[in-house]
């Protein structure tokens, strides 16, 4: 793999870029606001929301303005629907399999998933990832009743401003090779799907950090997100 080869040629020059981004890289906090609630009228839908920074609203001012609130928001036009956020800045997938074992156990119809850059950037190796995901989309059937895991792709970051080069190529390629794989590895899976990142991520959509969506960035990425959700129920449903 070009990545692979890259990353062992560059080896001191990657090494001393990302200390000096773990040095140097604004920290943004989680917001504050609700992670759990109902709101809406019409059908009920029950949302699990689970993931890392991203998932956790990081670069967003409010849970409101973040990935949780504004899908919650475009759901509850249609549904009345009882949410769930299980997010962490940092959080692998591997950490959230450990996490959602100790979390109470309740029904949810649909997960959302936003795991595996904190993957890439801890060097975890692809074939592990790809097992830590099958295990969570197990995990969420059996222990949550999810019938619909939709696992959001991986953003692109080769585009993160706030990485330098040639991390930020190195990186990028290896997000794009873990988000292809994923994408092949739930093909076929009865109810887990993989749902491209397709928000370009331009200045006026991230964060101030270089490294998050901002409310922009995640008003998109909710659009999305819920008519897929809203896909996966009607066609759920016509089968019935």
């Amino acid at each position: 793999m070009l990545d692979t080869a890259a990353k062992i040629a560059l080896a001191p020059v990657l090494a001393a870029q990302a200390l000096w981004v773990r040095r140097h890289a604004l920290i943004l906090p989680e917001p504050p606001g609700p992670r759990t609630g109902e709101t809406g009228s019409g059908p009920p839908l029950r949302l699990l929301i689970v993931g890392d920074s991203s998932a956790a609203g990081v670069g967003a001012p409010t849970q409101q303005a973040a990935l949780a609130g504004q899908l919650v928001a475009s759901l509850a036009e249609k549904y009345r629907v009882r949410w769930r956020l299980v997010a962490r800045t940092g959080a692998t997938t591997q950490g959230t399999l450990t996490r959602m074992a100790r979390e109470p156990a309740e029904p949810f119809d649909v997960a959302v998933t936003a795991l595996g850059v904190n993957d890439v950037t801890r060097l975890v190796a692809l074939h592990r990832w790809l097992d830590h995901q099958a295990r969570l989309r197990a995990q969420l059937g059996a222990r949550f009743g999810v019938a619909h895991v939709l696992a959001s792709g991986l953003p692109p970051m080769g585009a993160f401003p706030a990485l330098p080069q040639p991390l930020r190529w190195v990186l990028g390629r290896t997000a794009q090779r873990f988000d292809t794989a994923l994408a092949r590895a739930s093909a076929g899976v009865p109810g887990w799907r993989h749902i491209a990142f397709t928000v370009a991520l331009t200045p006026d959509l991230m964060a101030e950090d270089g490294f998050h969506p901002g409310p922009a960035g995640y008003a998109l990425w909710a659009q999305i997100m819920a008519a897929e959700i809203d896909a996966a129920l009607s066609t759920q449903a016509t089968k019935r």
